[in-house]
C-alpha cells in the first residue's frame, strides 16, 4: 500500500497544486481515468467558514484536485457535498460561497442536485441501506478530501468520517439518533464508507484542527498532503502524525477488527516524516480508561458505571449566543430550543453526540464533564 505524504509550508497556489500533483501521479491514477467518467470531489464542508479557519476542506486544495484531473483530460468533475445543516440548493449555495469552493470552477462544476437515493449494503450488515445524495452514489470515481481534526465524538475525523458527509442533509441526526452510543456509531460509519469506497482518499493536513473539533478546535498545522488508496490504513498513519493512539479510535479499531488496516505493508511516498511534529490537543470531551487495572470480572459494569460519571454534555455559554437555532436544528433528540432569542438546553434525553457543537457558528457551545 502506498501512501504519499508531501510537505507544504503554506497554502499557496503553486505549492499545493505541485504537493497534490506529485500526490496524484505517484498514486498512478492518470492509467484508470477516462474522459467521460463521472468523477466526484469530496471536502469537508461541515459548515460555512472561511478558508482561513481549519474547519473545512482548503480550496486550494479542492482546486488543484479538480485542475490535475481537467489537464488530464477529464471532462465531468463535479464538487458535492452534503453539510450539516439542511440539504438545499440555497443553503449549499452559502456553503459552497463562504468555503471558497467557486476557486475550483474553472476545473470543476458545484453539486446542484439535491436529490438521493437508497444504496443497499452488503449482506451481514447492521444497516441494510444508507440514504446517499446522488452525485456520491452514482459516480464512476469519487476522491475524498478530508480536513485532519481531532473530534469531539469520534476522536479523530479523517476520510472514513468526511463521508458521513454522503448522507443528506438533516438525516445525519436522525442517524446520530439511532446510534447514540458511540461504538454503534463508529460501526456505521465503517459501514457508509465500505458503501461509498472512494477510490482516492487525500487528506488536507497542511493546517489542521486540534480540540474541540470539528467545528470548536484550534489550529495546528502540519503542512502536510497525504494521499493514498488505502483510506484505512491512511486514517491510522494520521492519527499516529498527531500523536493520537489508534487503537483508543473506535472506528480505527472496529477497521483493524475487520482487517482493513495494514499498517505493516505501508510504503511511503515523497518527503520523509517530519521529526518535529508535536501532540495535539485532544477534546474536552475525551474521558480516560481505567478499566485495564480492574480484575476482568468487574471490568464491565465498573466502565458502565465510569461512562455514566464521566459522560460529557454540551453547555452553552449564553453571552456568545445569538440565537440562531442552528444547535435546535441539528439535535437528533430535539432537547434544545430557542427562547428569548437564547438557546435552551436539558440534559435529560442528551445522547452526547455534540451535533450542537459542531453546528454552532458562533462557538457558543463547550463540552462539560458530568463530574
Amino acid at each position: 500500500m502506498y501512501q504519499t505524504l508531501y510537505h507544504v509550508p503554506e497554502y499557496n497556489e503553486t505549492l499545493v497544486f505541485e504537493a497534490v500533483s506529485k500526490a496524484l501521479e505517484a498514486l498512478d491514477i492518470r492509467s484508470e481515468l477516462s474522459p467521460d467518467m463521472s468523477i466526484v470531489l469530496k471536502p469537508n464542508l461541515i459548515m460555512a467558514k472561511k478558508p482561513d479557519i481549519p474547519v473545512t476542506t482548503h480550496p486550494l486544495v479542492v482546486s488543484s484536485v479538480a485542475r490535475w484531473l481537467s489537464e488530464q483530460g477529464m471532462k465531468n468533475i463535479l464538487i458535492a457535498e452534503s453539510s450539516g445543516g439542511p440539504y438545499t440548493r440555497e443553503y449549499m449555495k452559502n456553503i459552497y460561497q463562504t468555503c471558497g469552493m467557486y476557486e475550483a470552477e474553472p476545473y470543476a462544476r458545484l453539486n446542484s442536485d439535491m436529490g438521493f437515493q437508497s444504496v443497499n449494503t452488503p449482506e451481514g450488515f447492521i444497516n441494510h441501506s444508507f440514504n446517499i445524495i446522488n452525485p456520491i452514489a452514482t459516480a464512476d470515481y469519487i476522491i475524498n478530501l478530508p480536513k485532519l481534526k481531532t473530534h469531539a465524538m469520534t476522536g479523530y475525523s479523517g476520510g472514513i468520517k468526511n463521508l458521513f458527509g454522503s448522507i443528506p442533509g438533516l438525516q445525519k441526526p436522525q442517524l446520530h439518533y439511532r446510534f447514540p452510543d458511540i461504538e454503534d456509531f463508529s460501526n456505521m460509519l465503517l459501514e457508509l464508507s465500505l458503501v461509498v469506497k472512494p477510490q482516492i482518499t487525500l487528506i488536507d493536513a497542511i493546517d489542521a484542527m486540534e480540540g474541540n473539533g470539528p467545528t470548536g478546535g484550534t489550529s495546528h498545522p502540519l503542512n502536510l498532503i497525504l494521499a493514498s488508496r488505502d483510506m484505512y490504513t491512511q486514517d491510522y498513519f494520521a492519527a499516529t502524525l498527531m500523536k493520537l493512539n489508534p487503537t483508543e479510535i473506535v472506528m480505527l479499531h472496529q477497521a483493524m477488527e475487520r482487517g482493513l488496516i495494514h499498517p505493516e505493508e505501508m510504503q511511503l511516498i515523497g518527503d520523509p516524516i517530519p521529526d518535529n511534529l508535536t501532540a495535539f490537543q485532544e477534546p474536552d470531551s475525551r474521558t480516560l480508561d481505567f478499566s485495564s487495572n480492574m480484575p476482568s470480572f468487574l471490568r464491565k459494569p465498573f466502565t458502565a458505571v465510569m461512562k455514566r460519571l464521566l459522560k460529557s454534555y454540551p453547555k452553552l455559554e449564553p453571552e456568545k449566543c445569538v440565537g440562531c437555532g442552528k444547535c435546535a436544528e441539528s439535535c437528533p433528540v430535539q432537547i434544545i430550543k430557542i427562547t428569548n432569542k437564547k438557546a435552551k438546553f436539558q440534559r435529560k434525553g442528551c445522547i452526547s453526540c455534540f451535533c450542537c457543537q459542531e453546528m454552532c457558528p458562533m462557538k457558543a457551545i463547550s463540552v462539560k464533564k458530568a463530574i
